[in-house]
Parts: structure tokens; C-alpha cells; sequence
């Protein structure tokens, strides 16, 4: 079955971006001219996704409007002849089919992804978290897109990072199955760079299967009914990858981690440097720097 869906889970507190988030989501962050959710529908609409569901909060209106029409401004650049902003805007809400969903309670990514179990049905559809930006071609998504269709499986997203950083992110232990897909089998959230059983680190793009979502729900069935833990996605995995392959893929591209302060300002340089208009005045700004004076 094709995967036309991805749900874009965005209603997060973006509390390593306080003061500025106490305002402003954190996915509407600007990367040089474009918020940093741009970039993740960008994405997922070149991957050849139709329709794309985000998951909301109280505070997150700015999301809804960015990819809303807008009259007032429309009539406000016609008056003003900027026609080829128009465009840009016209093109923006017209990616894709876009609906919302707001999360009640802050009760994890899996519950978030529930929200939308209605509207994704038992369809195989993609997640795509904000914090993870890649400049790839193709996209990630589409890279993962094509493993799912030789393996139709539920397909994650890693990357090799440095073992003194297993601590921030679910690790994963694996077969080898090419150079860069891996059997997973079995996942360890957050350890200890001691504990951790490998390099490769799980990051924010999924692929759920029908199956893999039945799992999350009967986790989130089972705490729901003895705590009040967070449910996550990584727990209906674990549970599905004891009995069924979950394969994982490096992505192969550039990959920004947003969610950080540090991984944010790479990204604006990245994409700054990748302008036309800006890169040879940055550079110059750059290459001008005293570092050491800092």
C-alpha cells in the first residue's frame, strides 16, 4: 500500500528554546526565511506525501495560519505589486491537504500519533518529528519510502553519532543487512554511553505499519490502565520488534538537530550559505569572524 500520510507531531513545550518558545512554537523558529516546520512538509510533500496531519497544543495557532490563506496579506501585496510573493505564498498553502489535531494532555510522541489513528485508519503512513532536519536528495522520507516498499515494514531513521552521546537519544541493536539498512533487534532509550549497544541512534522519522500501530495502542491501553507514564512510540516498537523485523535505515544527507541550540544555528548556516542571495556576504561575514575575541 502507498503511503500518502504523515502525521507531524508539533505539540511539544520546546522548553530548550525558553524564553523565545514561551510565544512562539518552536516549529515556527525561522531557518533563514522559512520556519523550521516548512522544511519537515517540504520534505514529506517531495517524498509524494498527499496529506499531512499536525498534532497540536494550546499556543500552536501560528502553525494552522502559516499554511492558512490569508486575504488581508494577499491584498496587501497585490496593492503593493509584489506578485512574486504572492506566489510563494499561493505554493505554500498548496503542498498538501493539511489537518489538525490538538492533543489534550502533553502524554508523550505515541499518544500524539494516536490522535490520529481515525484519520490514518489501517494505513501504513510516515511520522516525522521537527527537530530532525535533512538537506538530502532524494529526501530522507523518500529514501525510507523505498525500503518500506521492498520490505513493507515498519522503516526508522538513524544516524551514527558519537557513543559519548547515546544518552540523548534511543540507541538500537542490529543485524547488518547492507552497509546502511540494519535488522533492529531490540532498542535501549537514552543509556549510558557504557550500556549502549551500538553507534547507530534512532532519529525523528518513522515509517508505522497498521501492526506497529495496533502495538502502541495496546501499550498505551496497558499504562493508561495501571500509571500515568508518557506513551511512547519507541514502547509499541519494542513490543512489535519481539515478534516482527523493524528495519533502519542511515539516512544519507545532511542532518540538522534543531531541537538543540547549537544544532539550530548549524542549520541556519547551512541553508544561509545555500542561498544564492545571501551566501557570498555571509561568507564574507563569516570568514571576518575573530573567534578568539569572542
Amino acid at each position: 500500500m502507498k503511503i500518502t500520510k504523515a502525521i507531524i507531531p508539533a505539540a511539544g513545550f520546546g522548553t530548550r528554546f525558553l524564553p523565545a518558545t514561551k510565544s512562539q512554537p518552536k516549529e515556527m523558529l525561522p531557518i533563514v526565511d522559512k520556519p523550521a516546520i516548512h522544511y519537515i512538509v517540504e520534505e514529506a510533500v517531495n517524498s509524494g506525501i498527499k496529506e499531512i496531519i499536525i498534532i497540536t497544543s494550546r499556543g500552536k495557532h501560528s502553525i494552522e495560519d502559516y499554511f492558512d490563506h490569508s486575504s488581508e496579506l494577499f491584498a496587501h501585496l497585490a496593492k503593493k505589486g509584489k506578485t512574486e510573493f504572492i506566489k510563494d505564498l499561493q505554493r505554500i498553502e498548496s503542498m498538501a491537504k493539511f489537518i489538525y489535531i490538538r492533543q489534550p494532555h502533553p502524554k508523550g510522541d505515541g499518544d500524539a500519533i494516536l490522535q490520529a489513528q481515525d484519520i490514518v485508519k489501517n494505513e501504513p503512513f510516515a511520522v516525522l518529528f521537527g527537530d530532525d532536519i535533512y538537506d538530502s536528495n532524494p529526501p530522507a522520507l523518500k529514501q525510507m519510502m523505498d525500503i518500506y516498499e521492498q520490505t513493507n515494514s515498519p522503516i526508522i531513521a538513524l544516524t551514527k553519532i558519537d557513543k559519548s552521546q547515546s544518552f540523548n537519544y534511543g540507541m538500537i541493536k542490529s543485524k547488518p543487512t547492507t552497509s546502511t539498512l540494519h535488522e533492529i533487534t531490540d532498542f535501549v532509550e537514552k543509556p549510558a554511553p557504557e550500556n549502549s549497544p551500538s553507534d547507530l541512534a534512532v532519529t525523528g522519522k518513522y515509517i508505522v505499519t497498521p501492526e506497529l500501530l495496533n502495538d502502541l495502542k495496546s501499550v498505551a491501553e496497558s499504562k493508561e490502565s495501571n500509571s500515568n507514564n508518557e506513551i511512547l512510540l519507541i514502547d509499541g516498537m519494542c513490543k512489535y520488534v519481539q515478534k516482527s523485523p523493524i528495519y533502519g535505515l542511515e539516512i544519507q544527507g545532511d542532518r540538522f538537530d534543531t531541537g538543540s541550540k547549537i544544532g539550530y544555528l548549524k542549520a541556519v548556516t547551512h541553508f544561509a550559505l545555500k542561498d544564492p542571495e545571501l551566501r557570498e556576504d555571509y561568507k564574507k561575514h563569516l570568514q571576518g569572524l575573530d573567534l578568539n575575541s569572542k
